[in-house]
C-alpha cells in the first residue's frame, strides 16, 4: 500500500508544480479559504489511484468534502489533503505539501507527506519513518530512516506561520521554548519526526486531513500527538456533527513530554 500512496503523491506533486510554474488562479470556498486549480488536479489524481487500488476503503478528501461529498466511514478510511499550505503556495513559498493518510480504529497508521517544491517526501508506517529525496523527474532517491530525538534541555518549538495565536505564544514562553521555527503545512510534524524540532503546539482550527499524514509519520518516528486531555489525538468522524472533521487543540511531541 505504501508504494501506491507514494506514487499517487508524486503524481499529484507533478500536477501542483505544473500549476505553480504557470501561476495559480485563486478562488475561494464558502468558508473563505483559498483554493487553486492545483488543489483539484492533485486531488483528482489521488482519488483515481485510491479508487483503482483500494475501492473498498472510504476516502475523505478536502475538496470533495468542501462540495459536500463525505462518505460513511468504518474502522478504516483514507484522509487526503491534496495541497496543504495553499496560502504558502499562492504566495510563492515552498512549504506546501501533499498529504495522504490511512486511519484505522481512530489512529493514523500510515502516512505520506510530500513537499514537491522542496523535493522531499516523508513516510511513516509500522514504526518506520523515512525521509526520501525526490529528483527533478519525480523519482525517489536517497531513502533514509528518521527518528525523533530525545528531548533536549531547551526544546525547539515549531509553529504555524499562518495560524500563530496568543495562546501559542504563551505556551512557548511558559515552557521556556526559547527557539522556535515558523513554517507552513504538515512539515511541522516532519521536522519533529526527523529531530529538527521537539514540540508543535496547535491552538487554532485544523481539519483531520491537515494533520493525519504528518501525525502518522511522527508516530512512526517515535513521537506522539496529544489532545488537551493528554490522550493520543484520535481521528473519528462524527457524522452527526456538522463540524465532525475538525480536530481539537493539540500538542505534538517528538519525545514524551
Amino acid at each position: 500500500m505504501l508504494d501506491i500512496l507514494i506514487a499517487a503523491a508524486l503524481k499529484a506533486g507533478r500536477e501542483i508544480m505544473s500549476v505553480h510554474a504557470a501561476g495559480p488562479h485563486v478562488t475561494y470556498k464558502n468558508d473563505c479559504s483559498p483554493v487553486t486549480e492545483a488543489d483539484q488536479r492533485a486531488e483528482d489524481v489521488i482519488l483515481a489511484a485510491l479508487d483503482e487500488f483500494f475501492p473498498h476503503i472510504p476516502v475523505i478528501a478536502e475538496e470533495a468534502a468542501a462540495n459536500g461529498v463525505v462518505p460513511k466511514t468504518g474502522e478504516e478510511f483514507f484522509l487526503v489533503d491534496p495541497l496543504d499550505g495553499t496560502k504558502e503556495f499562492i504566495s510563492g513559498k515552498q512549504d506546501f505539501t501533499v498529504n495522504i493518510a490511512l486511519v484505522r480504529k481512530g489512529m493514523p497508521v500510515l502516512g505520506v507527506v510530500y513537499a514537491p517544491a522542496l523535493k522531499v517526501l516523508w513516510s511513516g508506517h509500522d514504526d518506520i519513518a523515512c525521509k526520501v529525496q525526490i529528483s527533478d523527474e519525480f523519482e525517489q532517491s536517497d531513502v533514509r530512516k528518521v527518528r525523533c530525538r530525545a528531548k533536549p534541555t531547551i526544546p525547539i518549538a515549531v509553529i504555524s506561520r499562518s495560524h500563530c495565536t496568543p495562546k501559542t505564544e504563551a505556551f512557548v514562553a511558559e515552557n521556556g521554548l526559547i527557539d522556535s521555527i515558523s513554517i507552513g503545512s504538515s512539515l511541522k510534524f516532519c521536522m519533529l519526526a526527523e529531530g529538527a524540532a521537539d514540540v508543535y503546539p496547535r491552538f487554532s482550527r485544523t481539519m483531520m486531513w491537515d494533520t493525519a499524514a504528518g501525525d502518522a509519520v511522527l508516530r512512526a518516528a517515535g513521537g506522539i500527538t496529544l489532545d488537551m486531555a493528554g490522550m493520543p489525538l484520535r481521528y473519528e468522524f462524527d457524522e452527526s456533527d456538522e463540524d465532525g472533521l475538525a480536530n481539537p487543540d493539540f500538542i505534538a511531541w517528538g519525545a514524551a513530554p
